[in-house]
């Protein structure tokens, strides 16, 4: 077997040693390259820097009996060729020493082998930060002018996920996801005010726009009003409306709503599905396309749960609108929830856009 510069085996070959190993009647083999590059800083000044690489592999072996079929999934980090006969046959031990699988599906077939899985993982490194460090650098000048102090973290990181089964599916996506957060405070450390932004590559985020933005909000906190208990109308900045949407889709299994267990379930029994939740027009989707915020456009399951199927692994991911036009249009099912649920099959996803909600800026608004 080959190996790649820093001396570990090239990832699409572990996964075909492996496929090749196992004796069950079915197996999944997926890869996670990572590497990560980070920057933090405290009190306006760089404190630790560092890159990192590593590897994580998932065997999912699945075995046919008269009752059904058992899925046994073990998962170990920095695999190395030798590693790898004990990993599967601890995937299949687990797989025969389970009852069978309440999600059991016949593997994924038909989806087209991806151009580049022979290829070298993608990597990143420090020289992510290369235009983003000196204009760091330059928030810190103007926080210390302006009588302020920035801490925060800096991380970007790169996975290359490799993914085989004994069906034949031979997939591979990289995966890049970068961090900014910046919280600045006051010298008596009385007041402080959060930023953050999700970024690909850090070319599109400037820290110092963002200590401006943050030297408003402790602008803002000199001055405290004592409010009684009751409704208020709130702005919420963009990184707290998409965490609150996060999180929605977070609970959005289809499953769990039928049963009763979400705000997604209609009283009485059944769903929502179909209902305005805002009398906003507002279309929440999800695109493993959408330019500048690509992800994953096949199933990526490590672990099953009721809105993900290690079976599932390899099915392809559709755009999908998840609210539309202010109804709630999906929910998120597998193979499995569907046809328990009679619901349209709706993998889970990669990313999430928000579509009509004007065009003001936060300023505007208040």
């Amino acid at each position: 077997m080959s190996t790649l510069s820093n001396g570990r085996t090239k990832p699409h070959e572990i996964v075909e040693r492996a496929l090749e190993l196992s004796t069950a009647d079915g197996c999944v083999v997926i890869a996670d390259e990572e590497s990560t590059a980070n920057l933090r800083w405290a009190g306006n000044a760089l404190t630790t820097n560092g890159v990192t690489r590593g590897r994580t592999l998932t065997v999912i072996a699945t075995v046919d009996g008269k009752e059904g079929t058992a899925s046994g999934v073990v998962s170990r980090s920095a695999v190395t060729a030798a590693d790898l006969e004990p990993l599967v046959r601890a995937a299949e031990a687990a797989a025969r020493g389970a009852g069978p699988a309440e999600d059991a599906q016949p593997l994924v077939t038909g989806t087209p082998a991806s151009p580049d899985f022979t290829d070298a993982p993608a990597e990143t490194s420090s020289a992510v930060f290369a235009d983003f460090a000196p204009a760091l650098g330059e928030a810190f000048a103007r926080a210390r002018a302006g009588g302020r102090e920035l801490y925060g973290f800096a991380n970007h990181e790169l996975v290359s996920t490799y993914v085989g089964t004994s069906t034949g599916l031979r997939l591979r996506h990289d995966q890049p996801k970068g961090t900014l957060e910046l919280n600045a405070k006051s010298p008596d450390m009385q007041r402080s005010a959060w930023a953050g932004r999700a970024t690909r590559d850090f070319k599109d985020v400037d820290p110092t726009v963002l200590d401006a933005e943050l030297a408003v909000r402790l602008g803002w906190a000199e001055r405290k009003i004592e409010l009684p208990a009751g409704r208020y109308e709130t702005l919420l900045p963009p990184t707290a409306v998409a965490d609150l949407l996060i999180y929605q889709m977070w609970s959005a299994a289809a499953r769990d709503a039928v049963e009763g267990r979400t705000v997604f379930s209609k009283p009485g029994g059944g769903t929502r599905l179909g209902e305005k939740l805002s009398e906003l027009p507002l279309t929440l989707r999800s695109d493993p396309n959408a330019p500048g915020l690509e992800s994953a456009p096949f199933v990526v399951a490590h672990s099953s749960g009721d809105d993900a199927s290690v079976f599932d692994n390899g099915l392809p991911v559709p755009a999908t609108e998840w609210i539309s036009g202010g109804e709630l249009a999906r929910l998120t099912t597998t193979r499995h929830t569907a046809g328990l649920t009679g619901l349209p099959l709706s993998p889970a996803f990669g990313n999430l856009i928000l579509d009509g909600g004007g065009d003001r800026s936060l300023e505007e608004m208040v």
